[in-house]
């Protein structure tokens, strides 16, 4: 094609601005591919078909998967779940602990519940033993947010306010099973017979039942 006064110079080797947020669509294909078909399923060339980029575009902007994995841990995973973190992290430590466990349960859950996406990829490879995202994780300090939830649970027990038989450092791990797990098996359970109509209201309701129960003081 011969260039005119009007035609911009392409500079070579880069995408066209054309582009746009390609590089987001490529990161949202991968999530959802990944979490249906698992990281060792799912060449690159599929999911820049699925995002409609070229392989050459996929290696542009992430190189090979290992790079798109930490792209995806920190703009996706990471990123997502940092304002459920600063519940933690950023906990007052005089607020009741009942109080901060309820407010972190229902902004996990709503969370969760806008990225279907999230759910299926924590099974497949963050808690599967073959996971491929769970290492990245845990480099990120994962495990010392969960010390630090598990603190706040110690330190209510230790006031009267929270159920002394709870294990604090399983805390976290029960967390997941009543809101992750549960959001994972959302496309089964809400196929039986009369669940059609349970929504996120309804869950959250739900699993805060649940913890007020095992969170009770001492009989």
């Amino acid at each position: 094609m011969k260039k005119t006064p009007d035609t911009p110079p392409r500079r070579r080797g880069r995408p066209s601005q054309e582009a746009g947020n390609l590089r987001d669509r490529l990161l949202d294909s991968a999530v959802g591919l990944f979490g249906e078909h698992g990281v060792a399923g799912t060449p690159l060339n599929r999911i820049a078909r699925d995002a409609g980029a070229t392989p050459a575009l996929m290696h542009y902007y992430f190189g090979n998967k290992d790079k798109l994995l930490e792209a995806i841990v920190e703009e996706r995973i990471l990123s997502l779940m940092a304002p459920t973190a600063d519940i933690i992290l950023n906990a007052d430590p005089e607020r009741p602990a009942r109080a901060v466990i309820r407010d972190l349960t229902r902004h996990l859950i709503v969370t969760v519940d806008s990225a279907p996406w999230l759910p299926p990829l924590w099974i497949k490879e963050i808690i599967s033993l073959e996971g491929r995202l769970r290492p990245l994780l845990m480099r990120r300090n994962v495990p010392g947010l969960f010390r630090r939830l598990g603190e706040i649970v110690a330190r209510g027990q230790a006031r009267g306010e929270l159920n002394p038989d709870l294990e604090p450092r399983l805390f976290p791990i029960s967390l997941i099973g009543l809101t992750m797990f549960t959001l994972a098996a959302r496309p089964i359970w809400s196929q039986l017979p009369d669940h059609g109509d349970i929504d996120t209201d309804d869950l959250i309701n739900h699993v805060l039942a649940l913890l007020d129960r095992g969170l009770g003081g001492p009989p």
